[in-house]
């Protein structure tokens, strides 16, 4: 397991927000937001991989694309390396793009159809290095052998490949300029699943031999479970646990958690019947209009009073476990401690 007491911060992201305008009538005036991303926090540490999970529509994706500035942020910080990249202008984001790439969650619409292998490879090498044809050639090689590629298919076109192989390619593309931080935008999701464990082998391979980090993002809990090494949960546009993988899989504490856990199927089948499923009712909340309080208060079958009036903030409940829930707020505690004490007469 990964130990973070010793390691050095790769990535810090606070108060990270992503709010795409809604705009309606004939002027097309601002009568709102969707608030896709709202207030997310975490650090991600060198060399480790933090999976983000939820339900989808719950803004993983996008929040994936906000660190990279492939989204303008509506506001936050993230630092890479203690670099500002959220406010940063133009000239300096160019320098910083080596840093951190991102493999695409669907291999066929992310590859352009008109470039052969070698032109997809080699694109981020003519736009960011002066190496010469040769050097870019034998780079684009070297790429193609890490992933896993035959050299002879250099020539060809991504149609010609099948989808594993098209995400090999798009992985080799992210590798091109040896970048520390990659984010992993479902990575399998398109995948056949014979074919997804060769995908995760090669990045778990190539994050050992290169010294990658990775920001995987899921709603495949049984590979998140494999893959990563903590685990942040997201709901409705927030972070609402952060956890040591293993920590979190054995007892997690906030409701989504341990409804989003409990979906999980069950290889045997005498477990699978035994398991306790938790069926949450009613309807994800629109992302332009959520809950007064907390944003799981509308189907958390726990839910208190003060859940739809106060949103709880994510707080350190236990070294390294992180919750956003009034069931473990301190004040939340003593209340309902002092409401439960008989009174004296």
């Amino acid at each position: 397991m990964f130990d973070t007491s010793g390691a050095k911060k790769l990535v810090e992201v606070r108060d990270l927000t992503m709010h795409f305008p809604i705009r309606t009538g004939l002027l097309r005036r601002l009568t709102g937001a969707v608030k896709a991303v709202d207030g997310v926090s975490f650090d991600i540490y060198e060399g480790e991989t933090l999976g983000l999970v939820g339900e989808s529509g719950c803004g993983k994706s996008t929040c994936g694309r906000a660190i990279l500035r492939l989204y303008e942020p509506t506001g936050g910080s993230i630092r890479l390396e203690g670099e500002e990249i959220a406010t940063a202008p133009f000239d300096k984001l160019r320098r910083l793009r080596p840093k951190m790439q991102m493999v695409f969650q669907d291999p066929q619409a992310s590859l352009n159809p008109r470039m052969t292998v070698a032109g997809i490879i080699g694109e981020p090498l003519m736009e960011h290095t002066k190496l010469s044809a040769a050097q870019r050639l034998e780079r684009i090689y070297e790429l193609m052998d890490a992933v896993g590629l035959n050299r002879d298919f250099a020539n060809r076109y991504p149609h010609e490949f099948s989808g594993g192989q098209r995400q090999r390619i798009g992985i080799a593309r992210a590798l091109a300029l040896n970048p520390k931080f990659i984010v992993c935008d479902e990575p399998i999701a398109a995948l056949d699943v014979s074919i997804q464990a060769q995908v995760v082998n090669l990045l778990e391979e190539l994050q050992d031999r290169l010294g990658l980090t990775y920001l995987f993002i899921s709603h495949d809990l049984s590979m998140v479970r494999h893959i990563a090494d903590r685990v942040a949960v997201m709901y409705l546009g927030r972070v609402v646990e952060l956890a040591p993988r293993d920590a979190l899989f054995a007892e997690p504490l906030h409701p989504y958690s341990t409804a989003l856990l409990s979906a999980v199927p069950e290889p045997d089948p005498a477990s699978h019947d035994d398991a306790a499923r938790i069926i949450l009712q009613g309807d994800v909340p629109s992302p332009a209009n959520p809950p007064k309080g907390c944003n799981f208060c509308t189907r958390c079958p726990r839910v208190m009073e003060i859940c739809r009036q106060i949103d709880p903030e994510i707080r350190e409940i236990a070294p390294g476990r992180h919750v956003a829930c009034h069931l473990y707020a301190e004040d939340t505690q003593k209340t309902a401690a002092h409401a439960a004490q008989p009174t004296e007469v």
